[in-house]
């Protein structure tokens, strides 16, 4: 079995929770929903390894899950990987910590609450794994493994690491894992100080826990006998005898079965491919193949020859998937334990801190008037400056610097964090901008930039480390606005800032820097290797051209000192002021090159629901770090409000972009925006096209633009370590996948077309594009154009309008 990926982002709003209940119960698991806690969002990976362990990932809201005690004939383990968990079982209940791991035999009436969001790893013991250790679920009853110390905290580490990684092993390499992990277990449950494990006594146990090791490090000796075991482990060989008779076992039986497990492991190890079933069954203590043959049948009910057969023909059908749509990365490394047989015709093988503004910091130059008389709707104009921006991050805990009504427009002033880059051309003589990137040794007028730990106490960049890059005016709190609606930003207007420095005056300026996280960097062909170098574009929107950007020159960056003394070998933290002294500048870049001037807003946001401080470059559901192009005049942007208020953040402004940003940014260029803002209340959502929204939503004239990620809701999907896991765990096809499940839903939910309508439609008629590869989260766009719907909007306009 392959891995299985869930998501209910597939399923329209009303069908969530049916398919999650399903998705569930392939698991064995029910689930009840806990008031107060928001929409359903649910994701789930699961794999099945070859020895018949069910491995999932999970990541949901809170919500109670109770164990079927009608199915899955084995042991569930789960680790509680992120979020507050109680397990109830018999009556009590038991209180987990983040990495404790429970354990449910099958048949066992349990429930586990989690009270927040959560992330779990599930496993399932299948029921031969624990008769090999002399572990029948029916001697065992629901318990907790404290993963704080011991055999305990090892164990949950080692689930940990494989939960991590279950979306990326192959199946060969769940096999050893799986063999490790069953050893854990009946170690952890053996060092419970319980006496209902294997119905014995604490002593007893660590003595027959002693005796089974003893065998498990000798099960090759084909002689291997109850008095050189009972010798070993320091008690009577009659002793011995009773120890495995209380167990419900007996010797003999036990060394069967245990040899049994370990030829069942070579005969599907690639590493053992050559040796034949006979070899196999005499390295484990077998001295008949036939007596072995059966043995193996009676156990697991297949030969060993078809067991083998049936393990190598669903390596091959693996290897067939990977290689379906081009040579995977690893060919080499699978094609090594792969081999062609003609009778088998198949392969084989950081943190809230004080720099938030206090009210008093936060005083804003804000200045509003009202619209044209007789209308509701007033005008705001939000001026950048320190204390209007948060650089780097975004937070529900921000203060408002300006509150607006539903209706209103707001003309919204955005700085590029790349102004630095050319601070005379950018910053030179522009208060606004002088006020932001103000920094001298004695002072930071915006000391965080990033979401990293104020003290820098990580790599010593400085505040916030530069995890988050982007300079965002705002937020901007609209009344009314709850979590469930949907807020529509209307772009009504770009114009770029211009230079007020009077060397440059009325020019515009903005820089490009094919920097160390572009997609290129690591695949330079001349030397030096590696480099980055910022290029430095100006704007021509005179009347007279059609506006285009030209480039003026470029550098390659060198080691830079920040006002502070630190030294900035790379671009790694925004805002740092290049000394025009240390670069060599080439003004013979781009000669007669126009570039289309397309401006837009790489960036808007509403707050996150989750607390803390939030990385600004992934983009996720509240939108963020889309850098898609089109978000441009006379476009809206549809989000799902997350926080009262809705907390509308702007920034990242670009000149223009290609779809990918490949080398790190696109023409990074201040500009000031129009928007009207537009709150659409959950209860009057029915029959929009934004009705069913979870992600950031375009809409232009001709156009819907769904946005597709690598990880749709990362910070949900990743709990605590979502920062980190976000940057390492995307890829362009995941982000792919998304995009097609966004607008399946989409043309489903809106235009009420069959999942097989949709798919042919989807292929025949939808343009997908690379939004981009450099912001954490990968984005896919799908454009689903209008007119593919205009008669079926015409006929049920006429159905509207006609007589009855």
């Amino acid at each position: 079995m392959s891995l299985q990926r869930f998501t209910t982002e597939s399923y329209r709003e009303g069908d969530r929770s049916g398919a999650w209940r399903e998705a569930l119960s392939r698991l064995g698991l029910g689930w009840t929903a806990l008031p107060g806690h928001g929409a359903l969002h649910a994701t789930m990976h699961s794999q099945t390894s070859a020895g018949g362990f069910e491995l999932s990932m999970i990541a949901s809201v809170a919500q109670t899950l109770r164990f079927d005690s009608a199915t899955n004939d084995g042991l569930r383990l789960l680790l509680l990987m992120d979020g507050k968990a109680t397990l109830s079982a018999d009556g009590i209940s038991t209180q987990l910590s983040v990495n404790d791991v429970i354990y449910v035999p099958s048949r066992e009436h349990a429930s586990l609450t989690l009270d927040s969001d959560f992330r779990i790893f599930s496993v399932l013991v299948p029921r031969t794994a624990l008769s090999a250790h002399l572990l029948a679920p029916a001697t065992l009853r629901a318990g907790r493994i404290a993963g704080n110390a011991g055999i305990g905290q090892v164990f949950s580490r080692f689930l940990h690491a494989i939960g991590e990684a279950v979306d990326t092993l192959s199946r060969s390499e769940l096999r050893p894992l799986e063999l490790a992990l069953a050893e854990f277990l009946f170690a952890c449950l053996s060092a419970q100080r319980s006496e209902s494990v294997n119905g014995l006594t604490a002593s007893q146990a660590a003595i027959f826990a002693r005796a089974c090791r003893s065998i498990d490090a000798r099960l090759g000796e084909s002689k291997l006998s109850v008095p050189e075991i009972a010798q070993e482990t320091g008690v009577s060989p009659r002793y011995l005898q009773k120890l495995f008779e209380s167990a419900g076992q007996s010797f003999s039986t036990y060394l069967r079965v245990r040899r049994l497990e370990r030829c069942r492991a070579e005969l599907v190890d690639p590493l053992h491919e050559k040796k034949s079933i006979s070899e196999i069954c005499f390295r484990w203590g077998f001295n008949d193949p036939a007596h072995f043959s059966r043995a193996f049948r009676d156990q697991y009910r297949t030969s060993p020859r078809e067991f083998r057969h049936e393990a190598s023909l669903e390596l091959a059908r693996q290897f067939v998937r990977r290689i379906s749509r081009g040579l995977p990365l690893d060919a080499d490394s699978v094609a090594g334990h792969a081999k062609i047989k003609a009778d088998e015709t198949a392969a084989r093988a950081g943190l809230p801190e004080a720099s938030l503004a206090s009210d008093e910091e936060r005083e804003v130059l804000v200045e509003s008037r009202p619209a044209r008389k007789g209308r509701r709707a007033r005008h705001h104009l939000l001026r950048v400056n320190a204390n209007t921006v948060h650089w780097g991050y975004f937070s529900h805990d921000l203060k408002p610097v300006l509150e607006i009504d539903s209706g209103d427009t707001v003309t919204i002033e955005t700085l590029t964090q790349h102004a630095a880059d050319d601070w005379a051309r950018m910053i030179a003589g522009d208060a606004g901008a002088e006020s932001v990137f103000h920094w001298t040794a004695e002072r930071k007028n915006v000391n965080r930039r990033g979401a990293g730990p104020i003290d820098a106490s990580i790599y010593g960049r400085g505040a916030g480390e530069g995890f988050g890059v982007h300079i965002c005016t705002g937020p901007v709190a609209v009344r009314g606005a709850q979590p469930g609606d949907v807020l529509e930003v209307r772009i009504l207007d770009v114009r770029p800032r211009r230079c007020a420095n009077p060397h440059f005056a009325g020019r515009v300026f903005g820089s490009n820097a094919a920097a160390w996280w572009g997609f290129h960097y690591r695949e330079l062909l001349t030397e030096p290797k590696p480099r980055e170098v910022v290029t430095i574009y100006e704007l021509d929107d005179s009347e007279s051209h059609s506006p285009h950007a030209r480039a003026v020159y470029n550098y390659r960056w060198t080691p830079q000192r920040d006002p502070y003394g630190v030294v900035h070998e790379t671009i790694d933290y925004p805002g740092v002021p290049v000394d025009h002294t240390t670069v060599a500048k080439n003004f013979d870049v781009l000669r007669d090159v126009r570039i289309p001037v397309r401006p837009h807003f790489g960036l808007i946001a509403v707050a996150p629901q989750q607390s803390g401080l939030i990385d600004s470059i992934p983009p996720s559901a509240f939108g963020g770090n889309l850098d898609n192009w089109r978000i441009a005049p006379g476009t809206s942007v549809y989000l799902t409000v997350g926080v009262p208020g809705a907390l509308l953040s702007v920034g990242d402004p670009h000149a223009s972009q290609g779809d990918s940003e490949l080398c790190g940014t696109a023409i990074e260029c201040s500009l000031t925006g129009d928007f009207q803002i537009i709150l659409h209340k959950k209860a009057d959502l029915a029959g929009k096209t934004y009705a069913d929204l979870t992600y950031p939503l375009v809409e232009t004239a001709d156009e819907w633009v769904l946005h597709g990620f690598s990880h749709a809701n990362y910070l949900a999907e990743f709990g605590v370590q979502a920062q980190s896991k976000i940057y390492e765990k995307s890829t362009l096809d995941l982000a792919m996948r998304d995009a097609f499940i966004k607008t399946r839903r989409f043309l489903m939910t809106t235009q009420g077309l069959t999942e097989d309508e949709a798919i042919s439609l989807i292929s025949v008629a939808i343009d997908f594009g690379v939004t981009q590869v450099v912001d954490g989260n990968m984005g896919v766009h799908a454009i689903v154009r209008k007119a593919l719907f205009a008669s079926r909007t015409k006929q049920a306009h006429s159905i509207r309008t006609s007589p009855d």
